[in-house]
């Protein structure tokens, strides 16, 4: 079993008004974050998704950032995080994020028609985020070349799918009865 795999299975559960919400430091930050872990997840991400066209990468805030971050690092393609503020710059492109517990607008900046990008974030549970991030991308007029998320909450509404939107994970998960359980080792893609 791997790093990832185990650290998900010693994660703590909480409930956010009805929704189980599993606490781990890459999608939450806390408990710290291990550089090994870290690692494995930039590697799997970069063995998983198709880069070879990738123009940005394009994350949404907060948590896909630090991901993100390290994928950029490694493979030299810039990052635009798209941010929960308002900066008012020139092409800033507005749109509406639904998750299982929490709506927001958020605003995407630097992405340009002509641009082929590769999403990424931490968590895939209901798909609200990415299913409003990759609309607004193609709106945009970029090229989603692909989509990958760290880990995918399964046993619930999938967003993201419904819209016909594929996107890889490392791992998948579920809760049951308050336990975290591993549904898929390898994800999807």
């Amino acid at each position: 079993m791997d790093r990832l795999a185990r650290s998900l299975l010693e994660a703590p559960i909480v409930d956010k008004n009805g929704y189980s919400y599993f606490v781990h430091p890459i999608s939450d930050g806390v408990p710290m974050l291990e550089p090994g872990l870290m690692r494995e997840v930039v590697i799997g991400i970069i063995r998983k998704a198709e880069l070879e066209d990738v123009d940005k990468i394009v994350t949404p805030a907060a948590m896909g950032i630090h991901i993100s971050t390290a994928v950029s690092l490694m493979t030299d393609i810039p990052l635009v995080v798209i941010r929960k503020r308002q900066y008012g710059l020139d092409g800033e492109v507005a749109l509406h994020q639904r998750t299982g517990y929490s709506e927001n607008e958020m605003y995407i900046n630097d992405v340009e028609p002509s641009d082929n990008v590769l999403v990424l974030d931490d968590v895939l549970s209901t798909g609200g985020t990415l299913a409003a991030v990759i609309a607004a991308l193609e709106d945009i007029g970029a090229e989603v070349v692909d989509a990958v998320c760290v880990i995918r909450k399964v046993g619930g509404e999938n967003v993201v799918a419904d819209r016909g939107y594929d996107v890889k994970t490392l791992i998948n998960v579920d809760v049951v009865d308050g336990e975290l359980v591993i549904v898929d080792e390898n994800g999807d893609g």
